[in-house]
């Protein structure tokens, strides 16, 4: 997410001997992947953390070297936008989200969401227990702290709840907890995997009300691709995307050593240990579900397609169902 204040952290190369240990208590061959296989680059949408930890694991086990691939992860942040390194051919693939891509797309760019990370969107309002936000309703009446780049966020959670969002008063935050706890705010707009995580670590309950659980359906951690890829690199896209979906059940599997290949493999990046592992847990409903335990990781259908198309609606942003390709993930889990 680029509109996060998060302190900018150089990206580490991973060595030999640094996956090692993280990697055999992942259950598989403590191996690198050899630097022979084809040079492709995963575009990652922000800096280095769990967030992540599926395609780490991937990369450390060994999996792409398995699909003929020796994959770069490139961090993203707040100076690093995920489209153009995509649309340059810099990068395969681009981790992104629906409502980034159809606006990379209104104005030209050839993209095509093929894999869908995040089930269910992580935006949350977050509150406290003491004067919680348990519903859409609730914000009438509350101030609440955010970023203005996110005001069509707020604005669509209104409209498609019939709230009446001159009866919230907007607090423009830096993206931090500490307003909340100050008592500057009522309510945090946040995704439920980083501020709620932090009150967690300092001892604070905090009460988190997804988004997407009252109507705010759009696909994030979306995996884009050109249609010259699609055309031109389907193998290697097919390679890359089922060493995601192997990295991302493995990391289902073993929550704690998903956490400790991050901190192993990104030490510079002042990662904290516990806010981490909280991070990570609170990311496995956001990612699996029954569509995907049914399907396979990253699957979308036509209605969860029909969903996002009405949310970007109300967004501003006029999509057909044509922005969505689901051949690639169709040969990932064939059979």
């Amino acid at each position: 997410m680029t509109d996060r204040h998060l302190s900018l952290s150089r990206r580490r190369v991973l060595a030999l001997g640094g996956a090692a240990t993280g990697a055999a208590a992942l259950g598989l061959p403590a191996r690198l992947a050899a630097h022979d296989g084809t040079p492709v680059t995963l575009q990652l949408s922000w800096l280095h953390s769990v967030q992540f930890a599926g395609s780490y694991i991937a990369k450390a086990r060994g999996i792409w070297h398995g699909e003929g691939l020796d994959v770069s992860l490139a961090p993203g942040g707040p100076n690093a936008p995920v489209e153009p390194p995509v649309v340059s051919g810099r990068a395969l693939v681009g981790v992104s989200a629906a409502d980034y891509t159809a606006a990379a797309v209104a104005q030209g760019a050839p993209f095509r969401i093929i894999g869908v990370a995040m089930q269910k969107n992580p935006f949350a309002i977050a509150s406290l227990p003491a004067n919680p936000v348990n519903a859409p309703a609730d914000m009438m009446g509350k101030r609440i702290g955010m970023a203005l780049a996110n005001m069509p966020v707020l604005e669509a959670l209104c409209t498609l709840n019939d709230v009446d969002i001159d009866r919230i008063e907007i607090v423009p935050t830096q993206y931090s907890a500490a307003p909340l706890l100050a008592g500057e705010v009522d309510c945090l707009l946040c995704w439920a995997t980083d501020l709620p995580v932090a009150m967690a670590v300092q001892g604070v309950e905090s009460v988190t009300m997804l988004m997407a659980d009252h109507g705010y359906a759009l696909h994030s951690q979306t995996y884009i691709a050109t249609d010259e890829s699609l055309r031109e690199r389907r193998a290697q896209l097919v390679g890359l995307l089922r060493g995601e979906a192997m990295g991302w059940e493995a990391y289902r599997a073993d929550l704690d050593a998903a956490v400790d290949l991050t901190l192993e493999m990104f030490p510079d990046a002042g990662l904290d240990p516990e806010a981490q592992r909280l991070q990570a847990e609170r990311q496995v409903p956001l990612m699996f579900s029954e569509l995907t335990d049914a399907h396979g990781f990253g699957w979308f259908t036509e209605e969860t397609v029909a969903r996002n198309i009405e949310t970007l609606a109300v967004l501003g942003r006029d999509v057909s169902a044509d922005l969505w390709d689901r051949s690639i993930l169709e040969e990932v889990h064939a059979g």
